[in-house]
């Protein structure tokens, strides 16, 4: 994958090389393999490119054979060969880039339907003045922007958006969704007048100036399901996802898979291996050293079983300590998961032996694999219940019941929507307005509250467009971009993630089973064993960390005098949530973790 970045000016002024330089140069993680530059006039394209496709052609940004046409493009196009093989017209290179200028030259903005794979890019017609953003159909890669009066700029990541905008400012009403979300759902950012283009969703710029945004791609709708017995639905998704992990293979670098030990990543790494064949296949996992949530043996045999070349890395407590600005920096704001740090040491240690790597990101937003779509049900109709009992109860739960008290503070909550993301949320909607001053003046969950169908197909709907979108993808691009390592997720090829909306909800979770289908097609791939254990995540043991090696730090960062939580939110609150978990009387790591991480990333952007 790339990075990418561009100007365009409405008041006449011309672009710069050198500010095209340092947008480049603060994605050079993104592209360590090359950069380039074009300008003409008022618009001005940068890109660095990490080499995947195309190793010694294809440099960016690239001009169309028309002479009107230029591209700045990031991502893998994994339909590319079949697509230039359906087109006339003057090649001159060998990748994917070319495709794209050659689709958008004979088809125009709608090309983007044909497209496979994960993308981000700019194209700039100088015969209509326009220039068109596309990000794809999940959200797999980033693409930000800013717009005023006098210019619109765009880039793959915020920080390069500074040298354009100047001084940032953090959106105060963004904080609001932080707290709920752990991240912002888009379009927002917490960087005041910086916006994502949105998932599926294509931005014209126009020769006036006008910037509108539309989406050319949305997951089907409830009367589109399919009527399917169990056991077709289980067939088609292993079909799709077979296909899907076969294009997702096309590289000319080595290509290696992430394996946690869980059912998805393990299913992932067993049909990498039976597309693979002979050729030599390098797994990778982390751990923490604590028996209570690691996974390395678990995926140390299924390593066994597909006869991967394995590694581990094991993530200590001093990883957070030392890598924790640096990662936030990347990230562009808080680390919304513990889990972030652990990615990027797994990432490292990917990029010693391979450029890409598979995950199995997207199969729990898909399929329906987390414990809480047991109760989407319930959730929708729990507003019945009596909150003020439900949430004395919360707080009279030791810290051994953190799940159940999850699952208390969610159908606490007072509408549907709050509910629906609840599970997620560190903060209540009324400990938000306590920490803020006042409730939100916004709703980013009010579109998927209606009209989706059952419970859970409008849970697992607002998932993928939140939790999914901005959460673990924002993750997964800027923890392995960091180690200017490639990240693939076979389970969001937009075939995949089509078939999953057209399944009716019972072959998704049934008989009190979560992500039965999934389940069912690694049965005919890996042990029994390894496909009915409980499900247990990316944990880290970060409630013990911040009693002991991370306590000082936490202390410092929050209740200081130059804290920006300490001053933007109620100091003596902040307090009282460090001396209860200190106490050991309750667990209250999400919370702590959801303030340090602001309060880090605040330190670590150019104000």
């Amino acid at each position: 994958m790339c990075g990418i970045a561009g100007i365009r000016r409405f008041d006449g002024a011309p672009v710069s090389r050198e500010l095209l330089a340092e947008m480049a140069k603060r994605l050079h993680h993104r592209g360590p393999d090359d950069s380039g530059f074009w300008s003409e006039g008022s618009i001005g394209f940068a890109h660095t490119r990490l080499s995947i496709i195309d190793l010694a052609g294809s440099p960016q940004p690239m001009a169309g054979a028309s002479g009107t046409t230029q591209i700045a493009f990031n991502g893998e196009i994994l339909n590319y060969r079949q697509l230039r093989s359906e087109l006339s017209y003057p090649f001159r290179t060998n990748g994917d880039t070319e495709v794209l200028l050659a689709l958008y030259e004979q088809h125009g903005p709608s090309a983007v339907a044909k497209l496979r794979g994960q993308f981000a890019y700019a194209i700039h017609d100088a015969h209509t003045g326009e220039t068109h953003l596309f990000r794809d159909r999940l959200g797999i890669l980033p693409l930000y922007y800013y717009a005023d009066s006098k210019m619109f700029a765009f880039a793959s990541e915020i920080k390069a958006l500074l040298p354009a905008i100047g001084a940032a400012e953090v959106d105060h009403e963004s904080l609001h969704d932080y707290l709920a979300h752990r991240s912002v759902p888009a379009p927002h950012t917490l960087v005041k007048g910086v916006h994502k283009v949105p998932q599926g969703h294509h931005l014209v710029v126009t020769a006036k100036g006008e910037v509108r945004t539309e989406a050319y791609w949305e997951l089907p709708r409830e009367s589109e399901i399919r009527q399917v017995t169990p056991e077709e639905a289980v067939r088609l998704v292993d079909e799709a996802l077979t296909a899907s992990v076969r294009d997702a293979l096309v590289a000319d670098v080595p290509v290696g898979a992430y394996l946690s030990g869980g059912v998805d990543s393990s299913l992932i790494t067993a049909l990498v291996a039976r597309e693979r064949g002979d050729a030599e296949l390098h797994t990778f996992s982390a751990g923490f050293g604590d028996p209570r949530v690691d996974e390395i043996h678990h995926a140390e045999k299924v390593a066994r079983l597909v006869g991967s070349r394995h590694h581990n890395v094991i993530v200590t407590a001093d990883d957070f300590r030392d890598s924790w600005a640096k990662l936030s920096w990347h990230r562009d704001a808080p680390l919304s998961e513990p889990a972030d740090v652990a990615v990027f040491r797994l990432a490292e240690l990917a990029r010693r032996d391979v450029k890409v790597v598979l995950s199995g990101e997207g199969s729990d937003e898909l399929f329906g694999g987390y414990p809480k779509y047991r109760f989407a049900t319930a959730t929708r109709l729990a507003g019945a219940a009596p909150s003020f009992a439900l949430k004395r109860l919360e707080k009279a739960l030791p810290a051994s019941k953190a799940r159940l008290g999850v699952a208390l503070r969610a159908i606490s909550e007072p509408s549907y929507a709050e509910r629906m993301r609840g599970w997620f949320a560190p903060f209540t909607v009324s400990e938000r307005a306590a920490l803020l001053g006042g409730p939100a003046t916004r709703s980013v969950l009010a579109p998927y509250e209606n009209g989706r169908g059952d419970a859970l197909r409008r849970m697992l709907y607002a998932d993928s467009h939140t939790w999914l979108a901005d959460n673990l993808l924002e993750r997964g691009d800027r923890m392995s971009m960091a180690a200017s390592l490639e990240l693939r997720p076979p389970f969001l090829d937009h075939r995949v993630a089509e078939l999953a909306f057209s399944l009716p909800s019972n072959v998704k979770v049934r008989g009190g089973t979560t992500k039965w289908v999934v389940k069912e097609v690694a049965r005919q791939h890996l042990p029994a064993d390894i496909v009915d254990r409980p499900k247990s995540g990316f944990k880290v043991p970060l409630d013990a960390w911040f009693r002991d090696g991370l306590r000082d730090m936490a202390y410092d960062l929050l209740t200081g005098t130059t804290s920006f939580v300490g001053k933007t939110f109620d100091r003596a609150a902040v307090r009282s949530l460090l001396d209860d978990h200190d106490s050991g009387d309750r667990n209250e790591q999400p919370r702590i973790w959801t303030l340090l991480s602001l309060e880090v990333w605040h330190q670590t952007l150019s104000w």
